[in-house]
């Protein structure tokens, strides 16, 4: 089907996967790819290909890539972590952690940062280029930030904001760095490549992002009107963000920042794995069952988003279904199990739990895909993922049994 390379190894039972990670090269515009799939405790897809860049370079078993957004699961797991420590009370006034914060002072608490209803998705007043390699500065804009709503009345995705956010608290409760953290107590332990800050040894590993760039004859969607409108939250954070994503997101130094929302490297062995920690039977990391099984409820959702200006549906840190496929609702969602939990990175990786299927996966590429959710490529893999595990589509959006 492909005449891309593909290596690694695909149980039997999920062939029909393995066929349309293929046809991601052949007929989908696929440039470098990863897949893994762990099912009930046994990897059954775990599948590379395709090239380091348009200039050529294999795809190797190791390749490693930023896997935007999907850090913030991680980001997420660290909080979650603190609060099974009983270091910080989730529904408590985040300023008695971080007294300065003016949306803790207004009674914003962690559960609202995690699911995106705090308040503070962007800064308005100017920020310099290099913001988002300076957690320290975010720290401190943010802390003085009024919320553009009242903490807990709305819902706004805090694209970048929220790794800061994350990180501050991270700091003030335990005195580490959230990438030092996550590295000490998460992935460390649990054997699985995802860094919050690569270490420079690992640089050689990469795979270049390549952005996507939309045509002129592309539709004008609700977030590129609101993009346009100043005095939104859209407006500030795709205008007030630094260079982070256009300049630096390729550079040595953009891959060392401790990024908590979007920098993350991993692949899709790194993504799967850690999702894998929190399936039945997966190697917990301090986190209990009862705790895990919260993270497929979702504690906010909203018609309009007030960044992304689509429908949207968040739990405690992490993404859940939404069927947005509509053209009126964006175009594109994410189509999973009603209990599974995950997160999209921007341009298309993934990575998720579904727990009652027993399984968790990942998928990460170097070629950003449009849109602002799961564009087609990786909903083609989620597809045949749950087909092959004796699913359907329902007419609620999900896949059920």
């Amino acid at each position: 089907m492909s005449e891309v390379a593909i290596g690694g190894s695909c149980a039997p039972e999920f062939a029909a996967v393995r066929d349309e990670f293929e046809r991601n090269f052949a007929e989908r515009g696929e440039l470098g790819a990863s897949l893994c799939l762990w099912h009930e405790g046994r990897k059954v897809v775990d599948l590379w290909g395709g090239h380091i860049s348009a200039e050529g370079g294999e795809w190797q078993e190791e390749t490693l890539l930023v896997v935007f957004s999907c850090t913030k699961a991680a980001s997420a797991l660290c909080l979650h972590l603190l609060v099974a420590e009983g270091k910080i009370d989730p529904d408590a006034p985040l300023s008695a952690v971080w007294p300065e914060l003016r949306a803790g002072q207004m009674g914003g608490t962690l559960r609202m940062l995690l699911d995106h209803s705090l308040g503070l998705p962007a800064v308005r007043d100017p920020l310099p280029q290099d913001a988002m390699l300076r957690p320290e500065l975010m720290e401190a804009r943010l802390s003085l930030e009024e919320p553009w709503w009242e903490p807990g009345t709305r819902q706004g995705y805090h694209a970048l904001t929220f790794g800061f956010l994350a990180g501050g608290l991270v700091r003030r409760l335990t005195g580490e760095s959230l990438g030092s953290f996550f590295a000490r107590r998460i992935a460390g332990p649990l054997g699985f490549e995802f860094y919050i800050g690569l270490p420079e040894a690992l640089e050689p590993r990469l795979a270049p992002i390549e952005a996507h760039r939309g045509s002129r004859s592309d539709p004008e969607t609700a977030f590129l009107r609101a993009a346009k409108t100043p005095g939104t939250a859209t407006h500030a954070f795709v205008f007030n963000s630094g260079d982070w994503v256009s300049r630096r997101v390729n550079s040595r130094e953009g891959h060392a920042a401790e990024i908590g929302a979007a920098g993350g490297v991993s692949n899709a062995r790194g993504l799967a794995g850690m999702f894998e920690a929190l399936t039945e039977g997966g190697h917990l990391i301090g986190l209990s069952r009862e705790q895990i099984s919260a993270f497929a409820t979702t504690t906010a959702a909203s018609h309009r988003d007030e960044v992304l200006q689509v429908p949207t549906r968040f739990g405690a840190g992490f993404m859940q279904g939404m069927d947005n496929r509509a053209p009126a609702r964006g175009g594109e969602g994410l189509i999973i199990g009603p209990r599974a939990f995950g997160h999209i990175g921007m341009g298309g990786s993934l990575g998720f739990s579904d727990p009652e299927a027993g399984l968790s996966f990942g998928y990460a590429m170097n070629r950003q895909g449009p849109g602002l959710f799961l564009n087609e490529r990786g909903q083609a893999l989620v597809d045949a993922t749950y087909r092959a595990l004796g699913y359907r589509s329902s007419a609620a959006g999900f896949w059920q049994r």
